[in-house]
């Protein structure tokens, strides 16, 4: 059977060397399930693999977005199935790999059929949000759906908007349509976490984060300023720099910050992957053990 390995973890800890060694051991290809990694203007703070990496294993989902489309889950969930079958006619298995949670899960779960949203009510929103607000934009939601605002993370615009344009294209309320279904792939799912003892991970985090800045993070996030409003711009490593640009911190706290942000994301992406039991946890080090694990789970399943 035609097998997805999925590599998953926090932020810094060294999922993208890992799969790139498990694609050249079963000679595969990589899909990317980062959706920072989707633009084509963010290369540094979104830790796009090197030119060397991306010419020695083929990547796919990788800057193939601008910074001004408008790009969804469901968009990539449609995109990605088809390409992983179309890979799965020469390739197996094939390694799909990104810290972004609700990607991935799309990818080994799938999601709610929601209605597409027409373009001039999607447009209407925005403009509305843009006039109003964060504040009114969670106002809002509260009142035409508080069940979601319940859930929702309300520091997330670009989910917050799309269930307000859901409910007002339907009249429904967003939650309506969420039935959290599995839906069956046709294909075996084999999932690796990657993870590290916390102090490590941290220490990692805080050393990347100033490699980055070395690299030219402040020039590349000074290129996009003009565009700092865009919701594919609302992520860490760009949004503090753009507060020292406005001037309300000094480099260095926004280098902290993007440090300590950093932090904290990625345990909110380990509270997140520990729910699912399916995950078989590495160090990012053990490439052998993880190699040999595949091997005999591909022979037993075979």
């Amino acid at each position: 059977m035609n097998t997805l390995i999925v590599v998953l973890g926090p932020t810094g800890v060294g999922k993208s060397d890992v799969s790139i060694q498990l694609a050249k051991h079963f000679h595969s290809e990589i899909i990317s399930a980062d959706s920072r990694q989707f633009f084509r203007e963010l290369s540094i703070g979104t830790a796009v693999p090197s030119s060397e990496d991306l010419n020695a294993v083929p990547h796919h989902f990788i800057q193939t977005k601008s910074i001004h489309d408008y790009y969804n889950v469901s968009e990539y969930e449609s995109e990605a199935i088809h390409l992983i079958e179309l890979l799965f006619q020469h390739k197996n298995p094939l390694i799909l790999t990104g810290g972004s949670m609700l990607y991935v899960d799309t990818i080994c779960k799938g999601i709610d059929d929601i209605p597409t949203v027409h373009p001039e009510i999607r447009t209407e929103v925005i403009k509305w949000y843009e006039e109003n607000g964060i504040e009114a934009l969670r106002q809002r939601l509260l009142e035409i759906d508080p069940e979601y605002f319940a859930v929702v993370d309300q520091n997330n615009p670009k989910r917050m908007l799309h269930a307000v344009e859901i409910q007002q294209m339907t009249g429904l309320p967003f939650t309506s349509f969420r039935k959290n279904t599995v839906k069956e792939r046709p294909f075996r799912i084999l999932k690796i976490g990657i993870n590290q003892e916390r102090k490590i991970l941290y220490d990692r985090i805080n050393q990347r984060v100033e490699r980055m800045m070395e690299a030219g993070l402040l020039e590349e996030a000074k290129l996009v300023y003009p565009h700092r409003k865009l919701n594919s711009l609302n992520t860490v490593g760009y949004k503090e720099l753009f507060s020292y640009l406005d001037g309300d911190c000094t480099l260095a706290e926004a280098v902290d910050l993007i440090q300590r942000n950093t932090r904290k994301y990625a345990r909110k992406q380990l509270t997140w992957f520990r729910r699912d039991t399916e995950i078989n946890w590495f160090e990012p080090d053990q490439i052998s053990e993880i190699i040999s694990f595949i091997d005999q789970k591909l022979k037993i399943n075979d």
